[in-house]
């Protein structure tokens, strides 16, 4: 992160986004915990939060992401996030924030997510029931403030929490079998890991486990 903003944490101004733990059960409790984990000391440290944003003029929030040097989305419930997004128009303006390269973008599972190409949802199941379900993770979005949508600013998907114990489901095998479902490349990785990418290329940076599917349709 030192090396992506080119300068130290306590000189810089950080926005965190955490409106996607509000989709699970733990939401306000988790979204407390959120923005504690993610306080680094910076010099600023402001909170938007997206659902609040579509009844707001702009001029009351966009300089605060205007001016922020990292904008970090939190995690949480992948199809809530992308409803929300939308709804506070950040489909639009994120992708002109980040386009010359002048802040770092940091996303956590679900905050991750949101720049790739896809999230995962049973398609059935949404045809049939029109409930949006994720049946890698065993994750539902809310009714009515659902989304799959993505931004696809980077040309992967992803698989976060890769053998973690809360998300059993969330094996290495697991995670290879899922992977069959897409063309596109997909990074496993676990809480270890993180996914660094400047003008498209991607640099792992890791402790833990990751791998690397359809590595060839890259």
């Amino acid at each position: 992160m030192v090396e992506l903003l080119g300068k130290p944490f306590d000189e810089a101004k950080a926005v965190a986004i955490p409106t996607a733990i509000y989709g699970l059960d733990n939401g306000p409790s988790g979204a407390w915990q959120t923005l504690e984990q993610l306080n680094a000391g910076w010099k600023e440290y402001g909170v938007i939060e997206l659902t609040a944003l579509p009844s707001l003029p702009k001029e009351l929030w966009l300089s605060n992401l205007e001016q922020a040097d990292v904008i970090i989305v939190g995690g949480g419930n992948n199809f809530y996030l992308s409803y929300w997004m939308q709804e506070a128009e950040m489909f639009d303006i994120l992708p002109e924030l980040l386009s010359d390269n002048r802040k770092v973008f940091l996303g956590v599972s679900a905050g991750g997510g949101i720049l790739t190409k896809s999230f995962n949802v049973d398609r059935e199941k949404l045809e049939r029931e029109g409930v949006y379900y994720d049946d890698e993770y065993g994750e539902t979005g809310p009714p009515g403030a659902s989304s799959a949508k993505t931004m696809e600013l980077v040309s992967f998907t992803q698989r976060p929490h890769m053998n973690a114990d809360y998300f059993p489901a969330a094996s290495e095998a697991n995670m290879e079998e899922w992977a069959t479902k897409t063309k596109d490349p997909l990074y496993a990785y676990d809480d270890q890991t993180a996914l660094r990418v400047i003008d498209g290329e991607v640099e792992v940076i890791s402790e833990g486990a990751w791998r690397l599917f359809n590595a060839d349709n890259r």
